[in-house]
């Protein structure tokens, strides 16, 4: 008797899970924690923690939901996505739908009840940007599709920190910047990586319509840009000397794979280059938080009044 269970046999609530993209919805979440916790320098009211994440998580989710809809032709066409639920009809069109509407309405209405109004139209806003003006248009439009529609996915920090405060600050501005001129060479690592898939499936990406080498020109280029932008919170005050040292120290990390991309020294070095890049965000936003409450001496007043 064999173990392995068949796909009709596999539990539907997989194929929602997977219908939402729980590991780019994770990042994300990832982020805007974070935006909630450098908000302020004391500490964060549950209730807006875990509800705030639940609505932004949420309406992420009915986005991805638009995209598995959106992409379903395309998503049958490469190795990387031809098992989605929708692509191979384990869910209907109906059915994601349905799911988008319900997890999108949700989470709107657990901001607005919950939160602030400009936290969820600031949601909605990237809801749209990456559901409707990313997927349904620029993906299929133009090479710079990921630099345009970048904005979208770069938003969480930002989302994190109003549903806290309820005002936009520079601060909060600085955050999106980084996630912002992260993602091209984040993603066009990829993109070379996968460029035959997107071939096939005729999306204009970068490596598709400009070739290979022009494209490892420019992540080396993002990446040197991404370089400097992460110094500007320090220069601004934002951080310190602790975050200073970890944003040298990683971006010389994302400068090293960069090139070794560039002059072809790893036979997948697009691969490594990518995966780098997640780490490279998280350790850079976890390096934000130990220099937030380790050098803010406004957060170590408190915690000391709290404790006598």
């Amino acid at each position: 008797m064999t173990q392995t269970t068949s796909i009709s046999e596999r539990p539907i609530w997989r194929d929602y899970l997977e219908l939402s993209k729980p590991n780019v919805v994770a990042l994300m979440i990832v982020t805007s924690a974070i935006g909630m916790v450098l908000s302020t320098p004391g500490l964060i009211p549950l209730d807006v923690f875990v509800l705030g994440n639940l609505g932004i998580a949420l309406c992420a989710g009915s986005a991805a939901a638009v995209n598995h809809l959106v992409d379903q032709r395309i998503d049958t066409q490469m190795a990387r996505t031809q098992n989605r639920p929708v692509a191979t009809g384990r869910l209907s069109t109906t059915q994601g739908v349905l799911f988008a509407l319900v997890t999108g309405g949700l989470g709107m209405g657990i901001l607005f009840a919950f939160i602030n109004a400009l936290t969820a139209w600031l949601t909605f806003a990237s809801l749209l940007g990456y559901a409707v003006v990313y997927t349904l248009y620029l993906k299929r439009a133009t090479p710079q599709n990921i630099v345009i529609g970048g904005l979208a996915g770069a938003a969480p920090p930002l989302l994190g920190w109003v549903a806290v405060t309820g005002e936009i600050h520079p601060h909060a501005l600085l955050l999106v910047l980084v996630i912002y001129i992260w993602t091209p060479p984040h993603f066009w690592a990829l993109a070379i990586h996968r460029r035959d898939d997107y071939a096939k499936a005729d999306i204009p990406m970068l490596p598709v319509t400009h070739g290979i080498p022009y494209t490892k020109l420019h992540v080396l280029l993002y990446t040197v840009i991404l370089l400097l932008v992460t110094v500007l919170p320090w220069l601004t005050g934002m951080f310190g000397l602790l975050y200073l040292a970890a944003a040298v120290i990683l971006g010389a990390g994302f400068l090293y794979w960069s090139l070794i991309l560039y002059f072809d020294k790893h036979p997948n070095a697009g691969m490594e280059t990518f995966k780098y890049s997640i780490v490279y965000l998280l350790v850079l936003f976890v390096a934000m938080i130990l220099d937030h409450y380790l050098m803010t001496p406004t957060f170590s007043i408190q915690a000391t009044g709290a404790l006598v």
